[in-house]
């Protein structure tokens, strides 16, 4: 009766983006945009193993979540230790999560969910 309350909000369904080259020309469109998992800020460099291509809220997401909460607790020698580990759906080449954890002495993660069920599980939680 009240189907229409429910959501299902997986968001845009990138599940046949499955080679780099699809991704790409979905940047190309203006769909997607490049990502370091390890940000520049942070040495990371602008190679196949550490880009993945996302949507520009999870660009966003990111960096704001690295700039604001990340480099103040490395500045502050509460972390020093990073990782950004992307959570893949079925044979997509887009991420469907990004798990961010900085750690050593301190821990903080953080969840960037993209797509598919990384989006609906963060929903349920919230």
């Amino acid at each position: 009766m009240f189907g229409w309350l429910k959501k299902n909000n997986t968001g845009p369904d990138y599940s046949g983006v499955d080679s780099r080259e699809k991704a790409e020309a979905l940047v190309q469109k203006g769909e997607l945009q490049k990502l370091l998992l390890l940000p520049s800020e942070f040495g990371g460099e602008d190679v196949p193993p550490n880009v993945v291509y996302v949507p520009a809220f999870a660009v966003e997401l990111k960096a704001s979540t690295d700039q604001n909460v990340i480099l103040p607790l490395a500045q502050e020698g509460k972390v020093t230790r990073y990782n950004a580990a992307p959570e893949y759906e079925g044979k997509s080449f887009i991420p469907a999560a990004i798990n961010i954890e900085a750690s050593d002495p301190g821990s903080f993660t953080y969840r960037v969910a993209i797509w598919g069920k990384a989006l609906s599980e963060s929903n349920a939680t919230a």
